[in-house]
């Protein structure tokens, strides 16, 4: 079984925007199911999809299983399927050792900038970059699978 350690911060926009950065991923995520406890999504870059089935979360982790699938059934399940779907840019910043992935939305969830960081343990500590603002782990709006329901733009 997989097993994600994962915590959630809102990212400060003025900071972010004067950060030199990578460039970024572009994923299309589309959902089968997000009900309370588990969600069922595809992820598709230019280059790699995924199959990942999340359950509910548990403090800062959960199960987590992932599977590459083909680029092209990637597309025609997100096309034929997926009712729900949300897009955005991903970035990867290392920052003392740690890898971080920022995504920035767009469409229904334009000007939501969230930062994330796996670990290892529960416990572990975390020196947090200055262009973080608020950590929201926990904090289900701002889980992927909710936004493709109740987007950040009707907050």
């Amino acid at each position: 079984m997989g097993k994600e350690i994962e915590r959630k911060f809102l990212v400060n926009a003025k900071k972010w925007k004067e950060l030199k950065k990578p460039e970024p991923l572009h994923f299309r995520q589309g959902y089968f199911a997000t009900s309370p406890g588990k969600s069922i999504r595809i992820r598709k870059s230019s280059d790699k999809s995924f199959l990942t089935i999340k359950s509910e979360t548990a403090g800062i982790s959960r199960s987590e299983f992932e599977y590459a699938i083909p680029n092209d059934d990637a597309q025609e399940l997100l096309d034929r399927f997926c009712d729900a779907e949300l897009e955005k840019y991903r970035y990867i910043i290392l920052y003392k050792n740690k890898k971080w992935e920022v995504d920035v939305f767009f469409k229904k969830n334009e000007g939501l900038i969230i930062a994330e960081i796996e670990l290892e343990r529960a416990d572990e500590s975390v020196e947090l970059p200055h262009w973080i603002d608020k950590e929201v782990t926990g904090i289900e709006k701002y889980y992927n699978a909710q936004l493709v329901n109740k987007p950040f733009k009707t907050w």
